[in-house]
């Protein structure tokens, strides 16, 4: 899968806020590796965003549930992740809590969501979430 223009070195901070390289933490999941926690996925999805991956988006969206636009707001600067809980998956299952902040038009904002997410075939997909009003 091509990645953006705007996809970081591989030495660079990945845009998770993980704390490690993008070719150590999101990286190989834009590339096409599985995934392998929903903590995992939801940072990729979060970095992906980030970056403009809008096809690592969609295809990283349940079928289920998936619209059919994902296209990224561009009037959109995601500026910080923050994962509140991710317990470990039960079976094929999970849910991950989190904060991720943005900007638009220099205005601050943050969404609060705890996001499901569904394995099938070994990988992970986001299915949907609950948004709190904070």
């Amino acid at each position: 899968m091509p990645l953006a223009k705007n996809t970081p070195p591989g030495q660079s901070p990945c845009p998770c806020g993980s704390g490690r390289t993008y070719a150590r933490c999101c990286g190989p999941w834009h590339d096409g590796e599985p995934a392998p926690t929903p903590e995992a996925l939801m940072r990729s999805r979060y970095s992906a965003y980030a970056l403009g991956l809008d096809d690592y988006v969609a295809a990283t969206w349940h079928a289920s549930t998936r619209p059919t636009d994902t296209a990224s707001d561009d009037a959109v600067k995601w500026i910080g992740l923050k994962i509140v809980h991710a317990p470990q998956a039960e079976g094929d299952a999970a849910a991950v809590e989190f904060i991720a902040r943005y900007k638009i038009g220099g205005r601050a904002y943050r969404m609060h969501e705890t996001s499901r997410f569904v394995r099938e075939d070994g990988r992970w997909y986001y299915v949907d979430g609950d948004v709190t009003d904070d």
